[in-house]
């Protein structure tokens, strides 16, 4: 991780390049630990959604509104936490997204006290407004980044997330015996741990995002040409667009995949027993996350190499492979968890290297926008192909779907001499904003 340097006050006087290098190592460093702490409190968080859904409504098939719920809510936020951002910075964006989240959790423990599914639900959506500060802080750590370093940056703030998603679930067994101890609504001691790791972010990204990176770099673009070199870019919607439907088109094949696979897996190993199960399910489910994260500043290293486009396609040849994999290799648990490791890395890679193409080809007035207009897409996308992906599953099977998603990687190869042009092309002007 990056050396984060001594503490940076607000700067007073005007930023120099030196100064500009220094609060992007401690922004990249304050971002990579709240991304721990919301990886913590989100790991939970999913773990128990599906089972507090189920056992509140009755009904095993509304599980999974749990997941759509929070889906449903991070979409909703990512727009005005990107617009917070653009008037006051990060950091108010960010400790909002985590507030509100925390909020969302309390009322989650309630609609479980009160045996009220409804609540549950809106609980979650609320909830929601976390996953898309997260999802926000890759961006964040691209603000004050330079072309040479700007995958690498965003990636290793993605990577952190690795931690906290791993921990995240394997606190639901101690947290149940504390939330016992306290007297909180069964299945719900978990959420202490959400609590504690919601207000810890709040705290850290409230005292420790100083200066603030978006609100610096905004400073540099407008009145420091020196330090701002490497930093403002000039704006490229037509590629721009592109590492949107690149980023979204990426995470809809990895959700409509990942989501069926514990049913096709419960299918497959039928007659043997459910610890047996369950272990397979855990094993594939732990490794496909380990493949979205814990490679990501490799991709992020490569985008900057070689380029963003190229890496991305590099993603939509992991994302093929693991198609392939999950289609051909459907009657076999060593093959259904090869594809799912596959899809994390294709993930990775497309995300990684889109979210940067989306940075450095907009300009100032129109990135914060676009990056809001990018996490709504992704999570919509996400959350229709999950839907979609269940009512085919049951129609043309794991394999026939798996063969249908690679539409979506078909899609992003053929687009991609589009973007890679138009990441070249002359700048446009952007006087008026309405491009977004």
């Amino acid at each position: 991780m990056p050396d984060p340097g001594p503490t940076a006050p607000d700067i007073d006087v005007a930023p120099t390049a030196a100064d500009v290098a220094r609060v992007q190592r401690r922004t990249v460093w304050v971002l990579s630990l709240g991304q721990v702490l919301g990886g913590l409190a989100f790991g939970a968080t999913l773990s128990l959604g599906a089972v507090l859904a189920a056992e509140l409504s009755g009904n095993d098939s509304l599980s999974g509104l749990a997941a759509a719920s929070i889906t449903l809510g991070t979409a909703l936020t990512a727009v005005p936490l990107a617009a917070i951002a653009r008037r006051r910075g990060r950091r108010l964006s960010l400790t909002t997204g985590m507030a509100v989240a925390l909020a969302g959790v309390g009322l989650v423990i309630l609609a479980v006290a009160l045996q009220a599914f409804p609540l549950l639900l809106i609980g979650f959506a609320i909830i929601g407004a976390g996953q898309a500060a997260n999802l926000q802080s890759r961006f964040a750590a691209a603000d004050l980044a330079t072309d040479a370093s700007r995958g690498r940056d965003l990636s290793i703030v993605v990577w952190a997330t690795t931690i906290g998603a791993v921990l995240g679930p394997n606190l639901v067994g101690p947290g149940e015996v504390l939330g016992d101890a306290v007297g909180m609504p069964p299945m719900t001691g978990p959420y202490l741990f959400t609590v504690v790791a919601q207000l810890l972010a709040i705290v850290l990204y409230a005292t420790m995002m100083r200066p603030d990176p978006l609100l610096l770099a905004q400073r540099v673009t407008a009145s420091t040409p020196a330090a701002a070199r490497g930093i403002a870019r000039a704006d490229r919607p037509v590629a721009a667009r592109y590492a949107i439907f690149a980023v979204a088109a990426a995470h809809g094949t990895m959700v409509s995949i990942m989501a069926m696979t514990p049913v096709h897996l419960t299918h497959l190993t039928h007659g043997e027993s459910d610890a047996a199960t369950l272990s397979i399910i855990g094993l594939t489910i732990s490794l496909h996350i380990a493949g979205m994260y814990a490679l990501s500043p490799v991709f992020g290293i490569l985008s900057d190499r070689v380029g963003r486009v190229p890496t991305i396609l590099v993603g939509q040849v992991l994302l093929a492979a693991a198609l392939l994999t999950a289609s051909f290799g459907q009657n076999s648990t060593v093959a259904v968890t090869l594809a799912l490791v596959l899809l994390g890395l294709g993930w990775s890679a497309s995300t990684v290297a889109g979210a940067t193409l989306l940075v450095e080809s907009s300009s100032e007035e129109l990135r914060t926008r676009r990056q809001g207009i990018s996490d709504f897409t992704m999570s919509i996308v996400g959350g229709a192909g999950a839907i979609a992906a269940g009512a085919m599953l049951g129609w043309i099977g794991y394999g026939g779907l798996a063969l249908v998603v690679m539409a979506l990687v078909v899609a992003s190869v053929l687009m991609a001499p589009l973007g890679w042009r138009a990441s070249r092309r002359p700048a446009v002007s952007t006087d008026t904003g309405a491009d977004g």
